[in-house]
Order: structure tokens, then C-alpha cells, then sequence
């Protein structure tokens, strides 16, 4: 007979997943992951377990799971969160049996940047005892806003699914979300103009609506070993304010990019022809002090991100840099937005 789970509390299930990449969740850093990638961990469908499964380093796992620990020390992850008031929390282990955390802590931070070692955490639910095989769920009393949160493991094992149910900070564009389009898809005449370098995949790859289909669909620089960064050019398809930005690492494990940032200018018909070299050039020289719409932001491996609320106000726009950094691999790059004027 399946075992039965219980369903979230009456007062959680209102409420929005804020840790759902579909609201712009996403691993930043894992201590380990060498059984099962944490972004597992974010999947907004039920963990699965399929009894004779496995891949090249053990039995497949659908949830985040490190290896054993023979170090002193626990193991913990760190996840971009849409920025909202977090209720409660669940810590689902659900099929790890003999490979689950015995216990477990989530700490949060407000903070316009990524954290790094100079950040201050607060504890929003306490080191607490976990169960195999369980849905856990807690409640949070703290009501300010929270950014990224930090999962830490005692001392290391499995999460099929860490839930956040919170309410997401209010914000102006969410009204007008039904009319926001791709304004850089190719299929509405967005182009690549320039980029250094695409050693391993092509810049205009980035603008396809195909799935992804392999880590050669996608724009990837060589290794860098000089100072600086990568970067490239693309012109919109239609000019109009950007809403939402999507990075698409898909299969880029071991070379993402650390971080990226995207800036953006109106140039309305005095856009470069990409034959022209000498308006191109131009063109290239100016964008790296065009203005910032996305500040720099960590990207994660084979994961889709999403950038809504980190976004700056830049009005209408008709071309965008992208840089990467420090070099690596962008599967896709969508930018959602209201068009301007009309169609």
C-alpha cells in the first residue's frame, strides 16, 4: 500500500511558492551535490522515485543529495528567492530513507547583491529534526522581506523539495503581465550583431525558440586566461521596456558563466547594419557604457533564471549588451517586455 503525505497547512496553501524557478528561483552555490543537482530541490512537480534508475554516480535521486561526509562540517545550499514575506516553510525528504539530513536549518537575508562572506544571515526556521520518507512544514514569524536563502544539512544527505510559501513583494509591472512579449526572439526579428568571442558556440544561437538541445546549442566563449570578460551585442526585435530576463544555462555544467549583467539603450533607427564595420564598431565601443537594467547577478549551472524584481528602470529600449563573466556558456537569453507603440 503507497504510503500516504500529508498536505500543506490551510494557511500555506494560498499562498505563492517563492522559491519556484517560475518566480525567479535559483541555486546559487551547493556545497555538494554529487548524488543529485539541488536544482532538483526547486521542481514545482511531486518528487518521483523510480525503483531501478541510476546514473553514472549512483542510484538517481529526484531532490538535492551530497555525498557522505567524512570531514567535519555540514553541508548547505544557497538559492535566490522571488523577493517576498515568507509564512512558512516545507522541507520535504520524501523517498530518502536511509540518506536523509537528520536535521536541517534555513536562514534568509535582504540584500541587493549576491551574498558572499560578508553576509549577515537571520535564522528563520531553527535547527530542527527531520524525519525520512516526510513532508516538513514550519512556520516563520519573521515578517520582512527576504531575497536568497541558505539551507544548511546536518551533516549532509537528501531533499527531494524545498517549498516557500510566502507572498511576493508587490511590484507595478505585474499588471501589465499579459502583455508582455519575447521583444528579443528571433522569430520577432531579433539579431546577434557582435560578440568577442564564440570559440565553441555561435552568439546567435541565443535568440532561438527552439528547446535547447545539447551544450553546442547555445553562445559559449573559450577559456579566458587574460583579465576582463565576455560580452555580446543583440538588437531587439521590437524596441519596448523589459520586464522580465531570462538566462537559460541549459547544459552548461562545469562552464557557466559566475555572473552576468545586461544593460540596454533606445537607439530607434540609428541601429548598426551588422555588414557596416565601422558604424558596428562604433556601436560596440559605446555599449559598455550603456545603462544597467540588470545588475551583476550569479548564474548557476544547467538551470533556467529568472530576473524580474532585480531589475532597473531603463524606458524603452532597442539594443542590449550581455556581459558574462568571468567567459563560459548561455544556452538562450529572453527578454519579456511591452512593445513600443503599436502592434
Amino acid at each position: 500500500m503507497a504510503k500516504e503525505y500529508p498536505d500543506p497547512p490551510a494557511s500555506f496553501q494560498h499562498l505563492a511558492n517563492l522559491a519556484s524557478p517560475a518566480h525567479g528561483a535559483a541555486i546559487l552555490s551547493v556545497s555538494d551535490e554529487f548524488f543529485a543537482a539541488a536544482k532538483r530541490m526547486l521542481s514545482p512537480t511531486e518528487p518521483l522515485f523510480v525503483p531501478d534508475l541510476y546514473d553514472q554516480n549512483g542510484k538517481w535521486m529526484d531532490g538535492w543529495e551530497s555525498r557522505r561526509k567524512r570531514t567535519p562540517g555540514h553541508d548547505h545550499c544557497t538559492l535566490r528567492i522571488c523577493p517576498g514575506v515568507i509564512r512558512g516553510v516545507e522541507i520535504d525528504t520524501r523517498f530518502f530513507t536511509g540518506n536523509y539530513p537528520p536535521e536541517a536549518m534555513l536562514l534568509a537575508c535582504n540584500a541587493e547583491i549576491e551574498p558572499d562572506g560578508s553576509t549577515r544571515w537571520t535564522e528563520i526556521v531553527p535547527r530542527a529534526s527531520l524525519t525520512g520518507d516526510s513532508r516538513h512544514f514550519f512556520n516563520v514569524e519573521d515578517t520582512r522581506t527576504w531575497t536568497f536563502l541558505r539551507l544548511n544539512i546536518y551533516p549532509d544527505g537528501g531533499v527531494a523539495r524545498l517549498r516557500v510559501y510566502g507572498e511576493p513583494a508587490p511590484d507595478a509591472s505585474d499588471l501589465q503581465r499579459d502583455r508582455w512579449v519575447d521583444l528579443l526572439s528571433a522569430a520577432a526579428g531579433g539579431q546577434a550583431l557582435a560578440c568577442n568571442n564564440m570559440h565553441f558556440g555561435d552568439m546567435h544561437n541565443l535568440l532561438s525558440n527552439r528547446p535547447v538541445a545539447n551544450m553546442g546549442d547555445g553562445w559559449e566563449t573559450r577559456r579566458r586566461r587574460e583579465p576582463g570578460n565576455d560580452w555580446v551585442i543583440l538588437k531587439l526585435g521590437r524596441r519596448g521596456k523589459i520586464c522580465r530576463v531570462e538566462v537559460d544555462t541549459a547544459f552548461f555544467r562545469g562552464n557557466h558563466p559566475a555572473s552576468c549583467t545586461l544593460k540596454g539603450v533606445d537607439l530607434d533607427g540609428m541601429a548598426a547594419d551588422p555588414a557596416d564595420f565601422a558604424a558596428l564598431a562604433a556601436l560596440t565601443a559605446a555599449s559598455a557604457d550603456w545603462p544597467v537594467i540588470l545588475p551583476a547577478v550569479s548564474l548557476g549551472p544547467d538551470q533556467l533564471h529568472v530576473f524580474e524584481r532585480q531589475l532597473r528602470a531603463a524606458g524603452q529600449v532597442s539594443h542590449v549588451r550581455l556581459d558574462i563573466f568571468p567567459d563560459g556558456g548561455v544556452a538562450r537569453l529572453h527578454l519579456f517586455g511591452l512593445p513600443a507603440g503599436p502592434g
